[in-house]
């Protein structure tokens, strides 16, 4: 069913409608970062420790396209293989095809699907993040931010972006002589980040992945992070985000494509366009704005 959805499959559309009713009761958590501050080998950690706790998990990594194939690069599930073989951890590496934001364009849907097969705990994993890659921030209702001491100026690699949306975040590689800065780092800017819109106190938590250490305080208070949710109302908030994004992405797509098969090399506004690039009659504003007037006529169920 997730090979249907990544590749578009015409069945795929009317089986998501099926399973979805029965989504809604796992607890999604997110993983980020810039790239290399340990993130899959904390993930598999985190695995590990959620199956001793009696969770069924599932996990989402996105890794980078592969240029040949269009397909993942399988560098996370390559670190991940301590996790395989037992039946309760699934295991799905997704590549971006292009999408921005760290995430790839089906994840949406992967994530109804891990739901609706009742796995208790669904982690997505992002490609490494800059400052404005936080689509991750719409999908999953607790953000784990990681970084590490010793890269060069870290803090300030996320701190215009993702910094303001973190629920927890996790210094790795903690073991290294600079870790106490950058934990002071972290807890001066969170001091003042204006943009809370909650009352959640965000957490910091040291952890050493490769050694297994600070993994269960990571899950204890990922949990007090979900409990608070709960009795905050914030879990319905968090729904409400999360529906919202999902249904912008899934129009958009459906004009996206609708647009592109009009103004295609077999389209109905090849006239237009030749009016804008060879006599120059009409301009690319007045143009947009004659597709767009029609739009609901271009956009066909089947896209």
């Amino acid at each position: 069913m997730i090979t249907y959805v990544e590749n578009d499959n015409p069945g795929a559309r009317d089986a998501i409608k099926q399973i979805y009713k029965n989504v809604g009761k796992a607890h999604i958590i997110g993983i980020t970062g810039i790239a290399g501050v340990g993130k899959s080998s904390l993930l598999a950690k985190m695995g590990l420790a959620y199956r001793k706790r009696g969770k069924t998990v599932g996990i989402i990594a996105v890794d980078r396209t592969s240029p040949l194939t269009g397909g993942a690069l399988l560098g996370d599930r390559v670190r991940m293989l301590e996790l395989t073989g037992d039946k309760d951890i699934f295991i799905r590496s997704m590549g971006t095809r292009g999408s921005l934001g760290g995430i790839a364009a089906a994840t949406y849907d992967v994530i109804n699907i891990m739901d609706a097969f009742k796995k208790d705990i669904i982690i997505v994993e992002s490609i490494g993040v800059g400052q404005d890659e936080i689509d991750i921030e719409n999908f999953v209702q607790t953000l784990v931010i990681v970084t590490m001491p010793g890269g060069g100026d870290a803090v300030q690699s996320i701190k215009a972006g993702i910094l303001e949306f973190g629920d927890i975040y996790v210094v790795n590689k903690s073991d290294r002589p600079d870790a106490m800065r950058m934990l002071s780092e972290l807890e001066f800017m969170l001091q003042f980040n204006s943009n809370k819109t909650d009352d959640w106190e965000e957490k910091i938590v040291q952890t050493v992945a490769t050694m297994n250490e600070g993994i269960e305080e990571l899950l204890d208070v990922i949990e007090e992070h979900h409990k608070y949710l709960k009795k905050s109302g914030g879990l319905e908030k968090k729904r409400i985000k999360r529906s919202k994004a999902e249904l912008i992405k899934k129009v958009s797509r459906m004009v996206e494509n609708a647009v592109k098969d009009a103004v295609g090399e077999n389209g109905n506004y090849n006239n237009l366009i030749n009016k804008m690039a060879i006599t120059g009659e009409i301009d690319p504003y007045s143009a947009a704005e004659e597709v767009f007037k029609n739009i609901g006529a271009i956009c066909t169920i089947d896209n």
